[in-house]
């Protein structure tokens, strides 16, 4: 059992998998948000996509995995998210003020199943049908036509907890890249092969995109256009597309990039790992910010800081808090590891979640940070001016300092690619003061 300082309605578990029962203030309310959703037709499309993109497993398919989207209820919206069962696609459906005919009562998170009636259901809403939601702590009812169908609470796979992590930091240092009318995007996606695994990347021209083999300056990664398959029934309501990425040059390598189709009201998009076969949950891009002594006691303060504006505005938290926004950020990544924090690439901010959070969990799930730590630990780490000196086990490995460069396995496979290995992660570390001292400090006051 995993506990943390919140008045939640129920407790919350972290076994095989993650049951939440979170609330956002002390009082206990049944109904988070209830009330209609004024564009019916689209938000029953969006949703179906980001139930699709939860059953769907993009490399090696298996048989469906769950449909169990994470609801949310922030200030003044709504929010629905996913993970494929790969864990390579991050689905979200964002339900702005504009499309809410209702009352935010209070902010909370769960999550649910989207059977097969409840599916059945969305595909017969139209764009003039009346739809009512209530996302209370327990479960997710739909009314339309149909009737209501209720939707119960079920354990969220801790894996997705990973992918949460990654996805906000990948995310969070994204552009936009692109934006083009529905027109061009629905002509995009058609030429589009379907079930396509290759990574293309994405090049504006003129009104829309062309599609190269090789990336060059503002292109946009496209890492297997086959999983882009869950937004094509929303073009019928979509205005636009735009596409988010980081910066690129020529010889880069495959990188994650969003692609977002909106309309006043609503917008979905897709997250995609750098590559088809790669899920977030093994990005290991959170290390960075995780490998400083004061990191959990600064999400711990942050935590405390945090509101349910509809963005969390870094400076502000760094005023408030009276630390650098870099650490800011680190706290932000901290938070983010339990899923409390998330990313919105269309409003360049972060969000905030009321999923548990426990700071002994995070090299729980972060193996790499514990075996850096084990090693400091071990007396295993010997700084020297150009290269250190890591011993693991009946190996000793070569740590450049400069370029943060490794001699083990890891990093001759992936490169840093995938985040630092627990040699370079462990060295970092002794430099900035870490010691077996101050990690069994650490592990005594937790």
């Amino acid at each position: 059992m995993v506990t943390a300082a919140y008045s939640y309605l129920g407790s919350s578990t972290l076994d095989d998998g993650l049951t939440l029962q979170t609330s956002g203030g002390a009082a206990a309310h049944p109904r988070f948000f209830t009330g209609f959703l004024t564009s019916p037709g689209a938000a029953a499309t969006g949703l179906l996509a980001v139930a699709e993109v939860a059953r769907t497993r993009y490399f090696r398919p298996l048989p469906p995995a769950s449909l169990d989207p994470v609801v949310t209820a922030g200030s003044d919206r709504l929010r629905f998210e996913s993970f494929s069962g790969c864990c390579g696609v991050y689905a979200r459906m964002d339900v702005l003020p504009g499309g809410l005919d209702g009352e935010i009562l209070a902010h909370g998170t769960t999550n649910v199943d989207v059977n097969l009636p409840l599916q059945r259901a969305l595909t017969r809403v139209g764009r003039s049908d009346p739809m009512h939601v209530a996302v209370g702590p327990d479960d997710l009812t739909v009314t339309t036509f149909d009737g209501p169908l209720v939707e119960r609470k079920v354990p969220l796979p801790s894996r997705w907890l990973r992918g949460f992590a990654e996805a906000q930091v990948l995310t969070a240092r994204f552009d936009p890249r692109a934006e083009i009318g529905v027109a061009e995007a629905r002509a995009l996606f058609n030429r589009l092969p379907a079930g396509d695994r290759s990574v293309l990347w994405a090049v504006p021209a003129g009104r829309s995109l062309r599609f190269t083999s090789r990336p060059a300056p503002g292109a946009v990664c496209l890492p297997g256009a086959g999983r882009l398959a869950a937004l094509k029934p929303f073009l019928r309501y979509a205005t636009a597309l735009r596409v988010y990425g980081p910066a690129v040059a020529a010889g880069s390598q495959p990188v994650a990039s969003t692609w977002e189709l909106s309309m006043p009201g609503l917008r979905l998009s897709v997250t995609l790992s750098p590559e088809p076969h790669r899920g977030f949950s093994g990005e290991g891009a959170v290390l960075e910010s995780l490998a400083t002594d004061e990191v959990a006691d600064d999400a711990d303060l942050i935590s405390a800081l945090l509101s349910w504006d509809p963005t969390i505005d870094v400076d502000e938290l760094a005023t408030a808090s009276g630390l650098e926004a870099a650490r800011v950020r680190d706290a932000l990544t901290q938070l983010g590891t339990a899923g409390r924090v998330g990313y919105d690439v269309a409003e360049a901010g972060y969000f905030h979640r009321t999923l548990p959070y426990a700071a002994e969990a995070v090299e729980r799930m972060n193996p790499r940070l514990a075996g850096a730590r084990a090693l400091i630990t071990a007396g295993g780490v010997t700084l020297c001016d150009e290269v250190s000196l890591v011993v693991s086990g009946a190996e000793t490995y070569h740590v450049r300092n400069e370029s943060q460069s490794c001699t083990c396995p890891w990093w001759a496979k992936y490169r840093g690619g995938r985040g630092p290995c627990k040699h370079v992660l462990a060295v970092r570390m002794a430099a900035a003061g870490e010691t077996a001292e101050t990690i069994a400090k650490a592990e005594a006051a937790a």
